[in-house]
């Protein structure tokens, strides 16, 4: 068997993913001089490809598929797989793992932080004190801090990321609804679980609401106008999901109507070539810009232990089907995730 890794992988970690395959095992990457050593080009990874039986990356350059003709599995070591030709790929057969959970941690921690920095002001208080001004009136509206304890949190998906919200929530003494397809499965530190049905009865309750749902179809856009009018004036809204889940100009509308207290977000629509026009990345209607708007720009991975840990699950994978064993973390191509 030979597996292709798609980074330059260190001497380390081809070793690494080596000593858990069956002995035999070929495992290769590209060598050499590189801009980001976490991705390479199709010209570099498509002699390697030709007789490769499984991939293992963080990138898969386009058309790298078509030249590798004996390939049977792909890990992508990421969450989502939004990105993949998902078609292509079952008419080829070819099977997918992702490593689902593995920044779960991480983009939890990042949500809690998005929360607490809406809800405490963070920059703009930390602005006033760079230019040595000290807040006044005291308990104004527009100076005044939200609190957690107490209130209610809504989080919509409750995944591997979104259980972890809910249970660093709870540290805050919040009360905690869960939303997700299949509210029949019971989540610990979610005080009641909804289907995505009910979302409309969820919103009105909530102070917070955390969007951690995976990209599907169905999650594509879900987010917009009505979404927005069944919220709390006064509630704050965070995506750790996909940008492409909630619709850019009801958001703008919200934030700057009065509608909605505050956003934050890790993620920011992505305008692609052939889909929108003009293309471009990060708001269009410069939301970020806003002043009751704080985020970052796909940080919430780039955190300690997540990139050990996305090759640690992809070789699990790997191994799995090596030893002919069901894949643990296999994607359903047709569910998206």
């Amino acid at each position: 068997m030979k597996v292709l890794c798609l980074w330059y992988a260190t001497d380390d970690e081809i070793a690494y993913i080596k000593n858990a395959m069956p002995a035999g095992t070929e495992v290769v990457a590209p060598k050499g001089e590189y801009f980001s050593r976490f991705e390479c080009a199709y010209s570099e990874l498509s002699p390697l490809a030709v007789d490769a039986d499984a991939f293992i990356g963080f990138a898969l350059p386009k058309g790298l598929i078509g030249v590798a003709e004996k390939l049977k599995l792909y890990c992508t070591l990421h969450t989502g797989i939004d990105d993949l030709d998902k078609p292509l790929l079952k008419q080829r057969g070819i099977r997918v793992a992702n490593t689902r959970g593995a920044n779960a941690v991480a983009c939890a921690e990042h949500a809690m932080m998005l929360m607490l920095a809406l809800a405490k002001q963070t920059l703009y208080k930390h602005q006033q004190l760079l230019e040595g001004r000290r807040i006044f009136p005291t308990w104004e509206d527009g100076t005044r801090s939200a609190t957690l304890q107490g209130r209610t949190v809504g989080v919509i998906g409750v995944g591997a990321i979104g259980s972890r919200v809910a249970q660093y929530a709870k540290g805050f003494d919040m009360h905690v609804l869960g939303v997700r397809r299949n509210k029949a499965n019971s989540v610990e530190h979610v005080d009641s679980m909804h289907s995505m049905d009910e979302l409309h009865t969820v919103l009105p309750k909530c102070d917070y609401v955390v969007v951690a749902t995976p990209f599907t179809d169905e999650t594509s856009r879900f987010f917009g106008k009505a979404e927005f009018a069944a919220m709390k004036p006064s509630s704050f809204l965070i995506n750790i999901s996909r940008g492409k889940c909630i619709q850019e100009q009801p958001l703008y509308e919200a934030l700057t109507s009065g509608r909605l207290r505050g956003f934050a977000a890790d993620v920011w629509p992505r305008y692609e070539y052939g889909e929108t026009f003009p293309i471009g990345y990060t708001s269009r209607l410069e939301i970020h810009k806003l002043p009751n708007v704080i985020g970052s720009l796909g940080e919430a991975g780039n955190a300690d232990d997540v990139k050990e840990r996305h090759i640690q699950w992809g070789t699990e994978s790997l191994s799995d089907f090596a030893r002919g064993k069901p894949i643990r973390r296999e994607v359903n191509l047709d569910e998206g995730y």
